[in-house]
């Protein structure tokens, strides 16, 4: 079972590695869509280069002026797929992105922060400790369940 999951499991740690990388992301975008403007007037008569990429930013943005469309089944196809691939992958991957930088807690303690607090509270503790021994005075442990309530 687990050999069966592997290529989803990879795919998905590919889609989170491409939604954390808008750099990625922007170079995939141009990927698919040279790819699909070079295929597309190899299925289409009289189709320019130029025309091929025009089509594939028109479909890929879902704009679809209607100037070019395809005819053959191979670019519909096709363009079923680049529509899809931008509509459930890219642009979500996109807005994901922003949304998460949109996000992020600016109060937020960074790592360094929380160690150097973590290390003052040690330092509190064990001074309290300290001052709780000279007095004659005993620190209840922090790990201690608290006491039952009375009464019942």
């Amino acid at each position: 079972m687990r050999t069966v999951l592997v290529p989803f499991h990879r795919a998905y740690r590919g889609l989170v590695w491409l939604a954390n990388s808008p750099r990625m992301l922007i170079v995939a975008y141009g990927i698919l869509i040279l790819i699909c403007g070079s295929l597309y007037p190899l299925f289409e008569d009289d189709v320019s280069f130029g025309d091929g990429i025009w089509w594939a930013v028109v479909t890929a943005t879902t704009v679809g002026y209607g100037d070019i469309s395809p005819e053959s089944w191979p670019a519909r196809l096709m363009a079923a797929l680049l529509i899809s691939l931008m509509v459930l992958g890219v642009v979500p991957l996109i807005t994901a992105h922003f949304a998460s930088k949109l996000i992020v807690d600016q109060d937020a303690f960074r790592h360094e922060e929380q160690e150097e607090l973590k290390n003052n509270l040690r330092l509190v503790r064990t001074l309290l400790e300290e001052l709780a021994e000279r007095g004659g005075v005993t620190v209840p442990d922090s790990a201690d369940p608290p006491p039952a309530p009375s009464g019942r």
